[in-house]
């Protein structure tokens, strides 16, 4: 692994706890335990049908829910980025994520909104509603003006590794050489100086689980999580009921609620700062586990 800009002042280890600071659209954001981002999708075909929401008042009662159940953040998504998938335009997305996260703010101020987008326009507009965070799949690629337009809009950045496009991806399984936690932290850290170079203060680093690799290669980035902390930013874990979780099991994306929960805890052993769910009420179970494990003496 080659050398990245790693910056103490987002994220301070002590022993295997933790201080993380993000300044999300002018709030301080300060925790000492990981968070939990709960997921909501705008869309009519994510891969977890419970994940979506048809209506502005839908999402907007979705978003309450998790936030008492223990949310941190709220994910809205415009676009499904689930194997196979067709990028839609900026245009569209928008019309889909903006009056979702105007009428959140407005319900529940106290809200961190983030916004899944590819799109520098639609970042834009989902910052001037409210958003606190931008969570890109495509590490830029895909919109040259996203990564200039992000030290302008001074919100946390979620940089993920994904090869190709969702529509693709699934293509670049063998692109990775020897090793799969090798290739994914040389291009975070890679990105990451791009993006310390262009004025980006917070940035939430994703290995992208499911996003471009096979079953074996998830399992290794995610028994190597830790690998990432090395970073010096906050580590995104992204599993919630993909399909890396139940084809191996048998069963289907509905049914993988206790094995989402299960690598969940594994996840936050491994470093994971951040998870994204589906199921916030078990991911904060999860989180109190942590909690107890950590604070059990060892012989």
């Amino acid at each position: 692994m080659s050398g990245g800009n790693a910056s103490a002042n987002h994220l301070r280890s002590e022993g295997r706890r933790y201080h993380m600071t993000l300044n999300c659209n002018g709030r301080l954001l300060v925790s000492e335990r990981p968070l939990i981002m709960g997921i909501l999708n705008v869309t009519p075909d994510s891969f977890h049908a419970d994940s979506r929401v048809a209506s502005v008042q839908q999402a907007v009662d979705r978003a309450g829910n998790m936030l008492k159940e223990g949310a941190t953040f709220l994910d809205v998504g415009g676009m499904s980025s689930r194997p196979g998938a067709k990028l839609i335009s900026a245009a569209e997305e928008i019309d889909r994520v903006q009056p979702v996260i105007e009428a959140i703010m407005a319900a529940l101020p106290e809200a961190y909104v983030s916004c899944d987008t590819i799109y520098a326009d639609t970042a834009r507009a989902a910052v001037r509603a409210g958003a606190a965070i931008i969570n890109d799949i495509s590490a830029g690629k895909f919109d040259p003006d996203l990564f200039p337009l992000l030290p302008e809009l001074r919100v946390p950045y979620v940089l993920m590794h994904m090869p190709g496009s969702p529509e693709d991806m699934q293509q670049f399984t063998d692109s990775y050489g020897d090793n799969v936690v090798t290739a994914v932290w040389d291009f975070l850290a890679e990105k990451m100086i791009s993006l310390r170079e262009s004025g980006v203060n917070d940035i939430i680093v994703d290995p992208g689980w499911g996003f471009g690799k096979s079953v074996q290669q998830n399992y290794e980035l995610l028994r190597n999580l830790s690998v990432f902390k090395q970073l010096g930013v906050p580590v995104l874990a992204g599993i919630s009921r993909k399909s890396s979780i139940w084809r191996p099991l048998g069963i289907t994306a509905a049914e993988s609620l206790s094995a989402t929960t299960a690598l969940h805890l594994f996840a936050l052993q491994q470093g994971a700062d951040i998870l994204r769910v589906h199921d916030v009420t078990e991911a904060v179970q999860s989180v109190q586990l942590f909690d107890l494990l950590e604070a059990a003496p060892t012989i």
